[in-house]
């Protein structure tokens, strides 16, 4: 999709902002339809509010979470279907299934195979007709049993036994290195990052992984797909900070956080000295695996840095959760 940002104008400004101000986000005092510097402020507002890269720009990430924002679990019918249902209605639903025990995979709020499979379980296990489709009978059925107390959600289970089946080294680990920049200077020197981090995973007997070529730049959701499609045990994404904080995130939304992302992030922004923080990109909701975005200025020095924290993060994990 083209981007949208200070200066356009048209319908397509007129639904961001019916949108935005459906969340709660005010665009005044802008007039309906122009992207001035209230609608470019309610649009940071709302990226950090959702955890996404803070640029006040309306690209591909920040228009699909707020379509995804705009649907509460019950407005619409969920099932599976060919492209993906996403939304906050999916998220919920994924949530509310993990925490009942039936496994949808990572609350990423993706309407996927997994999502559908614990759905029909649920069906079956509560004696109703078992269509995978989650209309008003789930969703009342969802709430009804609803428990009181917050549970250890299949999810967080799942990543708990991740972390435990981990090795004490990196020896054989698969370490996904993703240079995410586009074209020019700097993504030449998140490259040059990215080759000095491989070479350091590999002199430790780790299998390092990058997400693209040297002169290939596919957006963040494929780079995504290919960490899942290669099983890497964890993802480092390298990012340049422009306008948001210099910090080290990992994956947390409204209704789900990975602990062992948060363990990673706080092993490396150690060594680093940066702090760290939850979000929602793209890149962290869409692998399976822990994953973190180091977004600040990175020189040469900083490969060698994220290594010893990653190292780190292996003794941690053996220490925690006696790997």
């Amino acid at each position: 999709m083209r981007l949208y940002r200070q200066g356009d104008s048209g319908e397509a400004v007129r639904d961001i902002q019916q949108r935005l101000i459906g969340l709660g986000f005010d665009f005044a005092p802008d007039p309906p339809g122009e992207y001035l510097d209230g609608t470019a402020q309610a649009v940071k507002n709302f990226q950090v509010a959702r955890g996404l890269d803070l640029d006040g720009i309306v690209g591909s990430d920040t228009w699909r979470s707020l379509y995804e924002a705009s649907y509460q679990l019950g407005d619409r019918i969920l099932y599976r279907r060919s492209p993906m249902l996403r939304g906050d209605d999916v998220e919920e639903l994924q949530r509310r299934l993990n925490d009942l025990g039936f496994d949808a995979d990572k609350v990423d709020g993706v309407f996927g195979p997994h999502t559908h499979q614990a759905l029909l379980d649920f069906q079956s296990n509560r004696g109703m007709a078992e269509d995978g489709v989650a209309g008003p009978l789930v969703v009342r059925e969802l709430t009804a049993i609803r428990r009181g107390a917050p549970q250890a959600g299949r999810e967080r289970i799942r990543e708990r036994e991740w972390m435990r089946a981990l090795p004490t080294t990196l020896v054989g680990a698969r370490i996904f290195i993703d240079p995410a920049a586009h074209e020019g200077p700097a993504a030449d020197e998140l490259w040059r990052l990215a080759t000095s981090l491989a070479n350091y995973f590999q002199k430790l007997g780790a299998s390092p992984l990058l997400s693209r070529s040297v002169d290939v730049f596919p957006p963040a959701p494929i780079r995504a797909r290919r960490a899942n499609r290669l099983g890497a045990h964890l993802s480092v994404c390298l990012a340049n900070a422009d306008q948001d904080p210099e910090c080290v995130y990992f994956f947390e939304s409204d209704l789900a956080r990975s602990e062992a992302g948060s363990l990673l992030a706080e092993c490396v922004a150690t060594r680093l000295g940066l702090p760290t923080g939850g979000r929602a990109s793209a890149m962290l909701r869409g692998t399976r695996s822990p994953t973190i975005v180091t977004s600040a200025a990175l020189d040469e020095k900083a490969a060698e840095l994220i290594g010893h924290g990653v190292v780190d993060f292996f003794a941690c994990a053996a220490e925690q959760f006696g790997a």
